[in-house]
């Protein structure tokens, strides 16, 4: 495997990870009372909760992407 292609690689799956996160992010945003009546069938969860569970998990994503994807992409881009 090259540098070429692993960066190339790091690049989709940063892209891809910020597609998936922001599908989240408008979901959440736009059908917010439908998505919490789906989940409340299935958990005892009151709104705040929800929205803390949600907005926790969407932050420690985005810093998951930050540091397993993008972070890599550009230290292979200043070396490379």
């Amino acid at each position: 495997m090259t540098l070429e292609i692993i960066r190339d690689a790091l690049a989709w799956c940063t892209v891809i990870n910020w597609g998936l996160l922001l599908w989240w992010v408008l979901f959440i945003t736009l059908a917010h009372d439908w998505t919490y009546r789906i989940h409340s069938k299935w958990f005892k969860i009151s709104v705040e909760t929800f929205d803390a569970v949600h907005y926790a998990g969407m932050a420690l994503f985005k810093t998951l992407i930050f540091l397993f994807n993008l972070v890599p992409y550009l230290a292979l881009r200043i070396v490379g």
